[in-house]
C-alpha cells in the first residue's frame, strides 16, 4: 500500500520506476509511426486487401531467397564442379598422352562419355573476357570451379543466347577449348518451381481478393446506410443484412435502431399534432367570444395574448415535427439567395451574397429553407448590413451569414441553440417568440449530418456557420 495513494494511483515512485523500465520511444520513432499511420489507406477494402497481400509476398520472397540460396546454388555448384573436374581430368590426360592419336581418342572419348567437345587450338593470347549479366550465377560459380581445381589461365563465356558454355584454358604448348551443354553446369529447369510458386499465389490471392470483396461490401452498404439516415435521407433500396453472422446482426440492430428512431419522430409528431389541434379549437373558440362581445379596451390585450399564444403553439409544433417527414430534393440556391435578396430590400436592409459551386443541393428543401430563412431573418431583425457566403463543392455545402449587429457573448453562444432559451441581453433569435429559432436550425442542420456554429462576424456582430454535406 505504500506504492499509491488513497485513491488508487501510482506514487510518484511508481511512476518513476515504469518510466525506467518502459521509456518512451524516440521522437524520431513516433514521427516515423505518425508518417506511415498517414501513408496507410484508411479504407477497410485496401486494409484488409494489405493484411492478406503482404504476408504471401513476404512468404514467397522468403521462399524464393531461401530456394536460391540453398538450392538453385547448391546444384549450380555442384553442377559445376563435376564439369570443371571432367575438364581437369582431360587436361591430365592431354599432357600424360600428348601424341596426335591419343589426343584424338581423348576427344573421342569425352564427347562419347562426358558431353563434352574439345579441341586444342594453336598457343595465342585469350580473348578478353566480355561484359557480365547483373545477374549471373553461373558464371560466378564457373569461375571459382576453374580457378579453384584447375588453377591456369582462363575465358568463359556464359552469356551467349546458345545452350552451350565455351570454356578456353590456356596450357602450356596450346589452348584447349571446351564446348558443354548448359545444363550440364547449371540449374536450368529451377524457374519451373518459382512460376508454379508465383502463379499459384497469384490464383489463392485472386480468389481471395474475390471473396473478400464479398465479405465487405455488406459492412459497406451498412455504412452507406447508416451516413444516408445521418443526413436525414431514405434507406438505400438495396440495402438488406448480408454477409457474415457479425455484419448481419450490426445490420438488423441498425434497422431495428432506425424504425425506433421513425417511430418515437411518428409518434411525438402525432401527439403534438393532437395538441396543436385541440388547444387550436380552443384558441379560435376564445376568438370567436372575443369578436362578439364587440369592440371593448380589455379585449385588445386578451386579443394580443391570444396571438401570443397561438404564435408559440406553432413554435412548439414546428420544434416538435422538425421537417422529419420530408423526403430529400433538390434545391436551388440561387432562387433561395434572390428570396433574401428580395427580402432585404423590402427591410431596407444592405445585402451581399456571394456564391460558388453547383447551385444545385441535395437537402430537404423546406426544411433547409426554413434553416436559412432563421438566420437570415435573425440577422435582418438586429442588423443593417448582413453578408452571405456560400460555397458547394466537393458535395459540400458550407453557408456563412454575417451581420453588424449587437451579436451574442461567446460565452451564451452554445446555451442559445438550447431550446426555449431567451437570452436577458444582447439578442435572440426568435425573441419575439418562444426562443426556437436557433434550436430548430440546429436540429435541421444535425438532421442532415451537419452542424450550425457561431462566430465573431467581420462587420462587428455575428457570424453564423452552416456546414453539411449536400
Amino acid at each position: 500500500m505504500a506504492d499509491s495513494d488513497t485513491s488508487g494511483a501510482p506514487t510518484p515512485g511508481v511512476m518513476a520506476s515504469l518510466r525506467r523500465w518502459f521509456p518512451r520511444p524516440p521522437r524520431a520513432w513516433r514521427e516515423f509511426s505518425r508518417s506511415v499511420s498517414r501513408m496507410m489507406p484508411k479504407g477497410l477494402y485496401t486494409r484488409s486487401l494489405i493484411i492478406v497481400i503482404a504476408p504471401v509476398i513476404l512468404l514467397q520472397s522468403v521462399l524464393a531467397f531461401v530456394f536460391m540460396e540453398r538450392h538453385w546454388q547448391l546444384v549450380t555448384r555442384r553442377l559445376s564442379a563435376a564439369v570443371v573436374r571432367d575438364i581437369s581430368a582431360i587436361i591430365d590426360l592431354t599432357e600424360t598422352f600428348p601424341s596426335d592419336a591419343n589426343k584424338s581418342e581423348i576427344a573421342r572419348i569425352s564427347q562419347q562419355r562426358l558431353g563434352l567437345k574439345i579441341d586444342l587450338l594453336p598457343p595465342e593470347p585469350l580473348l578478353a573476357p566480355g561484359p557480365k549479366p547483373f545477374f549471373s550465377i553461373l558464371d560466378g560459380i564457373l569461375s571459382n570451379q576453374i580457378a579453384s581445381q584447375i588453377k591456369r589461365p582462363y575465358w568463359i563465356d556464359t552469356v551467349g543466347a546458345s545452350n552451350i558454355i565455351e570454356i578456353r584454358i590456356q596450357l602450356d604448348d596450346s589452348i584447349l577449348r571446351v564446348f558443354a551443354r548448359r545444363n550440364q553446369a547449371y540449374a536450368s529447369n529451377t524457374h519451373i518451381f518459382l512460376v508454379w510458386m508465383v502463379g499459384t499465389s497469384l490464383v489463392l490471392l485472386t480468389i481471395a481478393i474475390l471473396f473478400l470483396r464479398n465479405q465487405i461490401r455488406p459492412i459497406l452498404q451498412l455504412a452507406e446506410a447508416a451516413e444516408s439516415f445521418g443526413k436525414g435521407r431514405p434507406m438505400p433500396e438495396r440495402f438488406q443484412p448480408r454477409g457474415a453472422s457479425e455484419v448481419r446482426r450490426a445490420g438488423l440492430a441498425f434497422i431495428q435502431m432506425r424504425e425506433r428512431i421513425e417511430r418515437q419522430i411518428d409518434q411525438r409528431t402525432a401527439m403534438l399534432t393532437g395538441v396543436s389541434h385541440d388547444l387550436r379549437t380552443i384558441l379560435t373558440r376564445f376568438k370567436l367570444q372575443l369578436a362578439l362581445a364587440g369592440p371593448k379596451a380589455d379585449t385588445k390585450a386578451m386579443n394580443q395574448d391570444i396571438d401570443d399564444m397561438q404564435s408559440m403553439l406553432e413554435g412548439y409544433l414546428s420544434f416538435a415535427r422538425g421537417e422529419a417527414a420530408e423526403d430529400s430534393g433538390s434545391l436551388d440556391m440561387d432562387a433561395l439567395l434572390d428570396r433574401f435578396r428580395e427580402e432585404a430590400a423590402l427591410r431596407s436592409k444592405q445585402l451581399k451574397v456571394a456564391f460558388v459551386g453547383d447551385p444545385t443541393v441535395h437537402v430537404r428543401p423546406h426544411a433547409f429553407t426554413r434553416l436559412l430563412s432563421n438566420l437570415v431573418s435573425n440577422a435582418f431583425r438586429y442588423a443593417d448590413s448582413i453578408s452571405i457566403t456560400a460555397t458547394h463543392r466537393k458535395g459540400v455545402l458550407n453557408v456563412i451569414v454575417d451581420d453588424d449587429g449587437p451579436g451574442i457573448p461567446a460565452e451564451r453562444r452554445e446555451d442559445v441553440f438550447k431550446p426555449f432559451l431567451r437570452l436577458d441581453e444582447a439578442r435572440n433569435q426568435d425573441a419575439s417568440g418562444t426562443g426556437l429559432g436557433l434550436s430548430i436550425a440546429r436540429d435541421i442542420a444535425r438532421s442532415h449530418g451537419g452542424d450550425i456554429i457561431l462566430d465573431d462576424s467581420p462587420l462587428g456582430g455575428l457570424r453564423a456557420i452552416v456546414r453539411l454535406p449536400a
